[in-house]
Parts: structure tokens; C-alpha cells; sequence
């Protein structure tokens, strides 16, 4: 039975002297702790003579033989006392009857985790006390020196957090079937490094965005090219959102990072509509040029004219193997078009002279436009996204 039992509650102080936190999970929201969990009370019938007054330290096999505090650990998913190499429990005596009981443990308890923040954000975790079979008026557990009742070691680090600050509060817990409990809380706070995050997530999804933008600058005829480099883009983007998810809760609420990630893939995806639109206004824009030529075949007013096509890159023989041909007349600004149009124009004369040989004047106009959708394009969508970026840091910063 506990000591003074049927009278008032007996005091029992606390302290914790934390040796290491080991691990932090944010898919199990849970941390691992390591600690030296001491109480402090005063039991009469073990008080015994001293004329030295020295204390007799006792090993774990005293305890089962009397009484101890039924302190748990509140929330706690998996707990252990180390055993390496004998149980690393102590019991000390005093001969006034004051007892000191401590004990090594790892602890394993349930942190409640906000990700509105993620990788921007700060949590703030706590282990919690509280005495198992003992109320309030049995049994008033208390931290025996305040917030100088947990200590801490200076060694202690993790890879992704900062430990900001360690501190202790107290208050009563009830339950509705037996009444209530003094709870001791151990609190603190973490915040997490960023430079991780921005090397693995932020500077990657930034660049493949930036990428998608070299198509704006590629020529909107050079299908394969533009309609490979947005696909690229879009599914490393996709595997970028995959890989962040995987290592985070399925959690129902947006994260800091899907929308940067999220906005980002937006971006990309709108470069390959845009692409998807300049096609077809080109496509629409040929077709309409295609039929006026058909309706006006002859429209430099020169006879016997020929117009010839040169979809893509030339080379030079290509050009050299046009000779004979006489420079055709200016083709108006209104109808000038990113795709290049060589009219060539070839008289009696020349045909009969170029079978003679190379005689006759190589005349080429070459009129090449970037579409203006492109063109806007390039200004839009680095602006927006500049903009996209300053209020995202100024707001999660």
C-alpha cells in the first residue's frame, strides 16, 4: 500500500533528464525518446539509524518488494526499460525515509503534427506523465524543481529539425469512469531545416519549370522537339510530387509544398498548351494560305512563275541547286509568317540558259516571325511566375 494510506495524498516529484531524441516520423507521427525518469518521495517505514547519515542504493530487485509510484507514459505507443547488461533501475534510501527511483527508458509516443506548413513549418511535441491507478487524492505527482526538473543534453541534434526549446507544464486530467489524474507534460518545440527541402523539392521543381520555358524559343514547326521537352518536364514534375508525397502522411488538408509543387506543374502544363495552340493557329493559318495561293496562282506578275516551299532548314546546296530562277517580288509585312517562303520565279530565258549551265541571278526572300502567342509567352510566364514566388516566401517564410 502507499505510504500515510487512508490519510492525505502523498507527494511525488518528478524529474527527466533527457538523454537523446532519437527519431522524429512524420508518416507514423510519433517521436522516440530517451530518458532518465527520476521520482522523489518519502516513505516512512523504510526510514532506518545512521549515524553517518548516508543513503543505501539499492538494484532493481528491491522494487518488487515495495512500493513505487504507477507512473505511465500517456499516449505512448511502445515503451522499455534498458536491460544492457542488468535492469538500469536504481532505488536509493535515505534514513529519514526519502526515496530516490530512477530508471533508463525509450520511450515511443504520439506527436499530433500540423503539415499546413510543410517543410516551413515548427511542431511542437509532448510526453506526457500521469499516475495509473493513484487520483489526486491518493497520490499529487508534481515536477519537484519547476522547468529546472528537465534537464537536457547539449549534444542532442537531428537531421532535420532544430530543437528550439525544452519546458514542463502540469494540469489535471479527468476521466469520466474514475476521476481525476495529475498529468505532467514534457513539451518542446522543433523547427525544421529548409536547406534539405530546397536542394531535393524547391530548386528541381524551379528549374524543370524554367525548362519548359527553352520551347518558347524553339521553332514552333520543330514538332518532336517542343512536344518531347514538355512531356519531359510534365513527368518529372509528377515524379517530384510522387517522391514528397511518399515519405508524408495521407493527410486531408494542402501543404505548403503542394502548392509550390502544384503551381509548378501547372506552369508546365500550361507551356504544352501553349504549344498545343500555336500548332493549331499555324496549321489554320497555312491551311488559309494554301487556298488563296490556289486561287491566285500567279501572284508576283511576272509569267511563268513558279513558288517553291522550304519547310525547315536549308542548306547552301539546296540553295545553289535553285539557280536559274529570278528573284520574285516582295512579299507583303501583312502575310509574312514564321514559316520560311522562298518564291522563286523562272523565265524562258533562264530555263534555257540553266540547261547551258549555272547562268542566272539566285534571287530568295526569306521572311521568318516567331507566332506572337510565343512571343508573349516568353515575357508571361517567367513574370507570373516571379510574382508566383514572391508572395509564396513572403507568406510560408
Amino acid at each position: 500500500m502507499r505510504p500515510a494510506f487512508g490519510g492525505p495524498a502523498i507527494p511525488v516529484g518528478v524529474d527527466v533528464q533527457v538523454e537523446s531524441l532519437d527519431s522524429i516520423s512524420e508518416v507514423d507521427m510519433d517521436f522516440t525518446m530517451t530518458l532518465y525518469l527520476r521520482h522523489y518521495w518519502k516513505d516512512e517505514r523504510l526510514s532506518f539509524p545512521s549515524t553517518t547519515n548516508k543513503s543505501m542504493t539499492f538494484d532493481g530487485r528491491l522494487v518488487k518488494k515495495i512500493w513505487v509510484p504507477d507512473v505511465f507514459f500517456v499516449h505512448s505507443k511502445r515503451s522499455f526499460i534498458h536491460d544492457t547488461t542488468t535492469d538500469n533501475i536504481m532505488l536509493r534510501v535515505f534514513p529519514d525515509g526519502h526515496v530516490l527511483y530512477s530508471m533508463r527508458i525509450t520511450v515511443t509516443a504520439m506527436c499530433n503534427m500540423d503539415f499546413s506548413r510543410f517543410p516551413l513549418d515548427s511542431q511542437t511535441c509532448s510526453l506526457e506523465l500521469e499516475s495509473y491507478a493513484y487520483t489526486d487524492e491518493d497520490l499529487m505527482l508534481y515536477w519537484k524543481n519547476g522547468n529546472e526538473s528537465l534537464k537536457t543534453d547539449e549534444k542532442i541534434s537531428l537531421s532535420q529539425f532544430l530543437i528550439q526549446k525544452f519546458h514542463t507544464t502540469s494540469r489535471l486530467a479527468f476521466y469520466s469512469s474514475t476521476g481525476w489524474y495529475n498529468r505532467l507534460y514534457i513539451n518542446f518545440t522543433l523547427r525544421r531545416h529548409i536547406f534539405f527541402f530546397l536542394l531535393q523539392t524547391y530548386f528541381p521543381a524551379t528549374l524543370m519549370v524554367m525548362l519548359s520555358w527553352v520551347s518558347f524559343w524553339i521553332d514552333r514547326r520543330a514538332v518532336p522537339a517542343r512536344v518531347s521537352l514538355g512531356i519531359t518536364t510534365v513527368l518529372t514534375m509528377s515524379t517530384i510530387i510522387t517522391g514528397v508525397n511518399a515519405s508524408m502522411p495521407r493527410v486531408s488538408y494542402i501543404k505548403a509544398v503542394d502548392i509550390y509543387l502544384w503551381v509548378s506543374f501547372v506552369f508546365v502544363f500550361l507551356s504544352v498548351l501553349e504549344y498545343a495552340a500555336v500548332n493549331y493557329l499555324t496549321t489554320v493559318q497555312e491551311r488559309k494560305e494554301r487556298k488563296l495561293r490556289e486561287k491566285f496562282p500567279c501572284t508576283c506578275g511576272i509569267p511563268h512563275s513558279k513558288t517553291m516551299m522550304l519547310d525547315g532548314n536549308y542548306s547552301e546546296s539546296d540553295a545553289n541547286s535553285l539557280a536559274g530562277y529570278t528573284r520574285s517580288q516582295m512579299v507583303p509585312e501583312e502575310e509574312k509568317q514564321e514559316k520560311m517562303v522562298v518564291h522563286l520565279a523562272m523565265s524562258n530565258a533562264s530555263n534555257s540558259s540553266r540547261k547551258r549551265g549555272l547562268k542566272g541571278h539566285v534571287g530568295l526572300r526569306i521572311i521568318q516571325n516567331t507566332h506572337a502567342i510565343d512571343k508573349y509567352s516568353r515575357l508571361i510566364f517567367p513574370g507570373t511566375y516571379i510574382f508566383f514566388n514572391l508572395i509564396y516566401w513572403s507568406v510560408f517564410s
